[in-house]
């Protein structure tokens, strides 16, 4: 953990926070921070207290008041009462059910709260922030349930998860229940014991700490983040598994020429039939070309060849407007009410209650990466068919395999199945979340995003799609190497992209030892469909075609 990411000053970038979830790099509280944050704690204090002259306490929504539908117009009397409000807010809003959320999500839900307090408009107590950090720097593994949030006031459930395992009663140590949940060494064990063992104390919430912790987009951010992260890995990486199908069925370079893609001129397009055309560079097997009249005619493909550009153009720029909105909100404050003691002197309530809790934002980028992640498999899949498929294959065997005894070997037939499968499943899921709402809270909170739920069914999208993706590759390569033989020629005769790719295939090892080789006939074939898939996933595919020097 050499690198540190100070929060709370600069741009927090998606690269950034990838780094905390996933290479576990250290954290730390810009120093800039530290007097933002004083100035909102001080007028947090001075409106518990109340005035010093009448000791009148003015009701403050989230201070010393109820919270939701129970605000109600009098004011906690006693400074100890907002305290101990801040702790039954956390004890009543970790309600969360269903399995628990990946440790990287956790990890980017708890740094993106880390920045958006940093920002100095929530009123806490640098402390707070400081425990935050160290729960990511000493690698505590706080289990937070999945299901809970609306995407509005925040996302309450999950991060009273959090809450629970960072503070404790005002009143005497809590027992283990109510100190959350994390894993240790792999098991599940209280909060409490987890954060003992790294050494971390546990703290007091203070007036205000409570709803600053747990109202935010935190949870539905980092789905959304992660899912941007993958999702372009992802698309760049169909795309190499989509020249070698190309490349593999003879296709025609006329699909690619780079004045096409400039006539109708989105960015997208052009950009992915650059990529093709840099993947594609030196292939024998391609026909025809900006430079060179194609031999056979007409010179069509089906769709799933030559509209890959068309298709995933607009994914590339759906991924890129999503890593817009995501790093926007990485950078904002986003729990209620917020602070701004630099409001006109006329105004004394200086706590603004508004909105910004509300994660339409992130609800739409999850759906909308929802859908384009969707189509990378939709397509994919269709050139699976196509490679299985005898008649549509221009020559190559039945389901990939050149059997001895023609109907003795199934070949690649399930792997299709597989895929058809789970381009259905994610066809259901792309169904848009952030178009639904129910009310809550008496109909105070009666508008939600579902930003979480939509953030949840992403991720398990571009987890299908990569299966699907990782398939190809396996099948891509099969489908190389039986062209090759066919047409009588070596590895020289492909693009030296795909050459490097089909390299990497077939030295990358299987969990039976047998490796991704050329399929002869029948064996089992999902240690090689793991093994593929986990080279989409690891963003391996995409690193041979960097060395090769061939990436866009």
């Amino acid at each position: 953990m050499d690198a540190l990411i100070e929060l709370g000053d600069g741009a927090f970038t998606l690269d950034k926070l990838v780094g905390i979830a996933r290479r576990h790099e250290t954290v730390g509280l810009s120093p800039g921070a530290l007097d933002r944050m004083e100035a909102s704690r001080a007028w947090v204090e001075r409106a518990v207290s109340g005035n010093e002259d009448s000791g009148v306490v003015r009701p403050v929504y989230s201070i010393n008041t109820g919270f939701g539908s129970l605000a109600g117009r009098e004011a906690f009397s006693r400074p100890e009462q907002a305290r101990d409000l801040s702790r039954r807010l956390v004890l009543s809003n970790a309600s969360g059910l269903g399995g628990y959320f990946d440790d990287e999500v956790v990890r980017a839900a708890i740094a993106i709260r880390i920045a958006s307090l940093a920002k100095g408009h929530s009123g806490i107590r640098v402390e707070l922030i400081e425990t935050l950090i160290e729960i990511l720097n000493r690698g505590v593994k706080i289990a937070v349930p999945q299901h809970g949030s609306l995407g509005a006031s925040g996302d309450l459930a999950p991060l009273a998860h959090v809450g629970l395992v960072v503070s404790r009663s005002p009143e005497s140590d809590d027992p283990d229940v109510e100190s959350g949940e994390a894993f240790l060494d792999g098991e599940l064990v209280s909060g409490k014991t987890a954060m003992a063992e790294a050494g971390i104390p546990r703290i007091v919430l203070d007036a205000k700490e409570g709803l600053a912790l747990l109202n935010g987009t935190s949870f539905s951010t980092a789905l959304a983040a992660l899912a941007t992260y993958d999702a372009d890995r992802l698309v760049r990486t169909s795309e190499v598994a989509a020249a070698m199908s190309i490349e593999a069925l003879l296709g025609f370079g006329d699909a690619f020429v780079p004045q096409l893609h400039e006539a109708r001129g989105h960015p997208g397009q052009i950009a992915s039939a650059a990529n093709l055309r840099r993947l594609l560079e030196g292939s024998k097997l391609i026909d025809g070309g900006e430079d060179r009249d194609p031999n056979r005619h007409p010179p069509q493909d089906a769709y799933s060849l030559r509209c890959v550009p068309q298709v995933l153009g607009p994914v590339r720029e759906t991924i890129e407007f999503a890593r817009q909105v995501v790093e926007r909100e990485l950078n904002a404050a986003t729990d209620n009410p917020l602070i701004f003691t630099d409001l006109p002197a006329s105004r004394e309530l200086k706590a603004v209650s508004g909105g910004n809790f509300h994660a339409e934002y992130l609800a739409f980028v999850s759906d909308f990466l929802c859908i384009a992640v969707c189509e990378i498999g939709n397509i994919a899949e269709r050139r699976l068919f196509r490679l299985d498929d005898g008649t549509l294959n221009r020559g190559l065997p039945d389901m990939l395999v050149p059997s001895e005894e023609v109907g003795m070997d199934c070949g690649f037939m399930l792997p299709q199945y597989v895929a058809a499968g789970l381009v259905s499943d994610s066809k259901t899921l792309a169904h848009p979340d952030s178009v639904d709402s129910i009310p809550t809270s008496a109909n105070q909170e009666d508008h939600v995003s579902m930003a979480a739920n939509a953030g949840r069914h992403v991720r398990q999208v571009i987890t299908n799609t990569e299966c699907v993706v990782g398939i190809e590759l396996v099948m891509a390569a099969q489908a190389l190497e039986l062209r090759l033989t066919l047409e009588g020629h070596g590895t020289d005769a492909l693009a030296s992209a795909t050459r490097a790719v089909l390299d990497l295939v077939r030295s990358t090892p299987t969990s039976d030892g047998r490796g991704i080789d050329l399929l002869t006939r029948d064996t089992v074939l999902y240690p090689r469909l793991r093994a593929g898939i986990e080279l989409v996933r690891t963003g391996a595919v995409l690193n041979a075609i960097e060395m090769n020097g061939a990436s866009g």
